[in-house]
């Protein structure tokens, strides 16, 4: 299973999610933070805190595949490794 951590209008999230689908590769979402707010501001506590538990940051868009336990930050990290393991 695949978990993204990440927010609606972030463009970082944008372009991992548009590859998952690209890939045709099906995950749970997770939304730690309001889209269109200043900041970033944390509107689910639980997501947040689930989010800097599993990865140590608090930073979106974040990825955690159980199949591999493997765990990435930035876009750009996300959307090789999903090629990579997943085309």
């Amino acid at each position: 299973m695949l978990e993204l951590y990440q927010s609606e209008d972030c463009p970082y999230s944008e372009q991992v999610r548009r590859t998952l689908s690209e890939l045709g590769v099906s995950y749970v979402v997770h939304n730690p933070r309001l889209p269109g707010s200043e900041g970033g501001d944390v509107t689910n506590e639980s997501t947040h805190e689930e989010l800097e538990a599993i990865g140590g940051e608090d930073q979106i868009p974040f990825l955690v595949d159980h199949a591999t336990d493997e765990r990435r930050y930035e876009a750009d990290a996300i959307v090789a490794y999903l090629e990579d393991r997943y085309e």
